[in-house]
Parts: structure tokens; C-alpha cells; sequence
């Protein structure tokens, strides 16, 4: 395509992210007829996160048969709890079978998004050129841009430096010495899998987390043959897994006081394999399980037992020279510092490129914390819908379900745009966005996540949960099976408003609205 055509380019909808969430809408729209998108993706191949994430020991936490796509059934996966290199194989499989590669766009990143209100649609600038989309499908996903905390002196640090999702492979840690800096999901993987290889592991814990065991086991050759041929025995384990869940998000979002057993299960655990007092008391949470996320290890407490393996119940505070130091005042020398410290959650970077109707980024509207409607629509953002948007995250189940459930609302959006008739868009109406959000916070103030005494990536600056949903995937999928059309403003093309066809079930058009 030369420069010229891509100049003038257009098309119905444009994705913007390859991962779960972005493959997912891909398919949903093909499978409704939809054909004109294009998904755009930064990197040089589909995955998102599982394409990223390549450390030591990367794996999922949620079961194989429940962390797919319902539509895309995977009988052949080897374990309970797959590991990324299968997951990845799985995704590109998914682009496969769908058809999607002719949409893709690989190696373009998205650079400026900004709504065109004349013409009703989003002028994207991106590394590959420009082009117009009536639909921006925003599919970037809250675990897209690595956070590493600023460290005074790591500029000066003469080892290697980087991130668990921007895995060194290059470097060889035999015999080396290694920081590892946070505790979270990515480095209670990591340092099972590199601790019989270094010199010495020191790993720097701010505060502890919960760990219950793993059960994981490889799936059996009669078992994937079963689920081959009969289909139905895979849909039925994974109703078995979703079902366990659902009966369990009561404890986590209305009776938090109910996971003391699980508590106790979790120090059980614990004590088996750290027989040291100090050490236990270290790796001992001061808050409820379930208030941060729940990891799941077989192998993290019996490698932090090892002789050449030191935590330090501190934060990483500074570094001068190869010596690390922490908060409390002890030194290490390190060779290579890896960060293990999460992602950019409550502040996406993808808000700082979108500029909506009045010339506003999606950053400085939700400078006071993230929120929209049903997790998908910003008001001012028209056309405008988000994938794993605000409060869609889970505490306790598969993220797919909840991918499932806004791409079903992304479907009928672009149905319902279709239905209007000549080229129109959908804006949220700013009291249906506020009045969704009273509703979550309301129901969010009795959650574990707000009680259970902990400061966790779930919360943002202002201490609001903008992360996650306060209830069942059951119900987030009724509340997003349609669009409520009385909760958006129709907009027009100005010469289109005079022969806009009427309005239907209480959706004034923008110049209705203003009459």
C-alpha cells in the first residue's frame, strides 16, 4: 500500500492490542458479519501479555480449560495450569483458525487517537501512517506497559537492569548475583525457576502475599483424546471450574470474614516448607487473604529455604554502584537487578493518546480515577470502547470470561450503529457513567479488596477500586448482553441530521437533544 492510499484509509473499526481481548474482538466481529477492521499491534507478533512475557517460569494462575475462549475450545492442552509458550501457541492458533492475519498490522504502534466530530470518526496516527476508524476498539489490556519504580542511583548501576516482562534472555545467570525486587505473581515464578542456577538470589519484598498451593498435574493422553472427541466433556469440565468460582465470589466481594479458613490453609502451607520463626514471620501478610491477589506456588516457599537465597522484608531504596540497599539499611552486591514490580493498572498509557469531543485526553478525564460505563464507554469519547476497561478485573476467576461478556456488548454496539442508520456514533451520557459508578463503589465498600487492610495494585492514587468487578461473572455478563441506548446521546454528522431517521427507545439525537 503506498503512502498515498494509507493517507486516505478507512475503516469501520480499528482494535488496537493482540492479546486475549483484542483476538477476541477480531473473531466476534467476523462472526457478526463485520469484516472491515483492522487490528493494530505494536509488537511483531499477536499475544499481547503472553507474547511479552517470556521470564523463567511464566505461567497462567487460572485453569487451561477456563483461561480460553468459549467459541475456541482447546482439548489438547498438556496441564492444569498452562504455561505461557502453550498459551502463546494457543492464541496464534486462535488467529489461525478465524482468519485474522489479512486484518493484522503488526510492528504498528498506535501514536495519537483524536475524534473527529464533523465527520464522526477517530483520525489514529500510528507508526505505520494515519488512518480513520468510525470505531476504536481499545483491547490494550491493564498488564501492557511495565512499571519500574524510581530508584535513586540505577542509572549508575554497572550490572544489567530490566523488567520480568522485558525477559534478558542474552544474559546468563549462572553463577551470578541477582536482586530480585517484589513478590508478586511474576517473582514467586521466577525465583523457583532461576534459584538453583544463580550464586545468590536476594530478593527485596515490600510487603508479603499470600500463597496457597498449586494444583496443577499434566493432563492425561485419555483425557485430551476424550475432549477431542467428545466435545462436550471439555465444555463440561470448564462449567465445573467457572461454576466453583462463581460459588466462591460471595466471600471475596459481601463476606470477607469467610476466608479465614482459607487464611489458615494458606500458613499451613507456609509452614511446611519454612521451618525458620523469623523467616515465617517475615512471609506473614498483615492483611485478610484475598485483599491483594492470591498466588499459587508449589515451589516459592521451599526455594526461599535454599542456603543462597536471602530476603530482605524491605523495599529496594537505592543503589550505588553494583551494591543495592535497601529501605531497612541492608546491602547486597549484585550483578543484575529484576524488577518484578507490576504494570501501569489505574493509569493506562493508552489514555494519554486519546483525545475526545472537546479535545480532552481520556488521561486528564479520569485524572481523579478511572471510569466508565459497564467497563467499556467513557462519556465524551464517543465510539470510543474499551476491552478489560475500568472495574472488569477479577480477584478470583478466568479474565476471559469477562472478555467474553464486554465482547458481546461490543458486538451489538456496532449493531445497534448499524441499525441507526447513516453515519452516526454513540456517546456515553455523563449521569449514566456516574450513576454506574455510585452503584460500584457502593458495592465495592464491603469487598475484601476495600476492607481487608492492604494497599493494593487494585486501588488507585485516590484509594478508589477502579480494577475490579465487585461481584459475579454471571452477572457482568447480563449487564453487558446490550446496549442500553438510553444511556448514550445519539450523535450525527451535521448534514445527516436533518434526515436522521427518529430516535428509538429514548436515545435523543444530538440535536434533539439541544432543541
Amino acid at each position: 500500500m503506498t503512502e498515498h492510499e494509507r493517507a486516505r484509509e478507512h475503516v469501520r473499526v480499528a482494535v488496537i492490542g493482540s492479546g486475549f481481548g483484542g483476538l477476541g474482538a477480531a473473531v466476534q466481529l467476523r462472526r457478526s458479519g463485520v469484516t472491515d477492521f483492522v487490528v493494530l499491534e505494536r509488537r511483531e507478533a499477536v499475544g499481547g501479555t503472553w507474547h511479552d512475557n517470556t521470564y523463567p517460569g511464566c505461567a497462567c494462575d487460572v485453569p487451561s480449560h477456563l483461561y480460553s475462549f468459549s467459541f475456541a475450545p482447546n482439548p489438547e492442552w498438556p496441564r492444569s495450569f498452562s504455561g505461557q509458550p502453550h498459551i502463546r501457541a494457543y492464541l496464534e492458533r486462535v488467529t489461525d483458525t478465524f482468519g485474522l492475519r489479512p486484518h493484522l498490522r503488526l510492528n504498528c504502534d498506535v501514536q495519537q487517537l483524536t475524534w473527529d466530530g464533523d465527520e464522526l470518526r477517530w483520525n489514529i496516527t500510528t507508526s505505520q501512517g494515519p488512518l480513520t476508524a468510525d470505531v476504536v476498539v481499545s483491547a490494550t489490556g491493564p498488564l501492557s506497559d511495565a512499571k519500574i519504580p524510581d530508584i535513586p542511583g540505577l542509572d549508575g548501576f554497572p550490572g544489567r537492569v530490566f523488567h520480568s516482562a522485558r525477559w534478558e534472555h542474552d544474559f546468563d545467570l549462572r553463577g551470578k548475583r541477582v536482586a530480585m525486587v517484589g513478590t508478586g505473581a511474576s517473582a514467586i515464578q521466577i525465583v523457583p525457576a532461576i534459584q538453583p542456577e544463580v550464586g545468590r538470589l536476594t530478593l527485596f519484598q515490600r510487603t508479603p502475599a499470600w500463597v496457597m498451593p498449586r494444583v496443577d498435574r499434566p493432563i492425561s493422553g485419555p483425557e485430551r483424546w476424550l475432549h477431542t472427541r467428545l466435545p462436550v466433556t471439555g465444555a463440561l469440565r470448564r462449567q465445573v471450574l467457572w461454576a466453583v468460582r462463581e460459588l466462591q465470589v460471595s466471600a471475596f466481594t459481601k463476606h470477607p470474614e469467610r476466608l479465614g479458613l482459607v487464611q489458615r490453609l494458606a500458613a499451613r502451607h507456609m509452614r511446611r516448607a519454612i521451618t525458620d520463626s523469623e523467616t515465617r514471620r517475615k512471609l506473614t501478610p498483615d492483611y485478610r487473604i484475598g485483599c491483594k491477589r492470591i498466588l499459587l506456588s508449589n515451589s516459592f516457599y521451599p526455594a526461599l529455604a535454599q542456603d543462597n537465597v536471602d530476603l530482605v522484608a524491605s523495599r529496594l531504596a537505592e543503589v550505588r554502584g553494583s551494591t543495592v540497599v535497601a529501605a531497612d539499611g541492608t546491602t547486597a552486591e549484585v550483578d543484575a537487578i529484576v524488577f518484578g514490580t507490576g504494570f501501569h493498572v489505574t493509569d493506562m498509557p493508552i489514555a494519554r493518546k486519546v483525545k475526545g469531543a472537546d479535545g480532552t485526553t481520556l488521561a486528564e478525564a479520569w485524572k481523579d480515577g478511572m471510569e466508565s460505563l459497564r467497563g467499556a464507554s467513557a462519556a465524551g469519547f464517543p465510539n470510543f470502547l474499551t476491552v478489560i476497561g475500568p472495574n472488569t478485573g477479577l480477584g478470583n476467576s478466568s479474565m476471559i470470561l469477562m472478555i467474553e461478556a464486554q465482547l458481546a456488548y461490543l458486538t451489538d454496539y456496532v449493531r445497534q450503529l448499524d441499525m441507526l442508520g447513516g453515519r452516526a456514533a454513540l456517546d456515553a451520557r455523563p449521569e449514566a457513567v456516574r450513576t454506574w459508578n455510585v452503584h460500584l463503589q457502593e458495592r465495592m465498600k464491603r469487598t475484601v479488596w476495600n476492607t481487608g487492610g492492604c494497599d493494593s495494585w487494585y486501588l488507585d492514587a485516590n484509594g478508589r477500586n477502579t480494577t475490579v468487578w465487585p461481584g459475579t461473572t454471571a452477572e457482568f455478563r447480563r449487564a453487558t448482553r446490550s446496549i442500553r441506548l438510553e444511556e448514550y446521546r445519539v450523535l450525527r454528522a451535521p448534514e445527516a441530521r436533518a434526515t436522521a431517521p427518529a430516535a428509538r427507545a429514548g436515545a435523543a439525537t444530538e440535536g434533539e437533544a439541544a432543541a
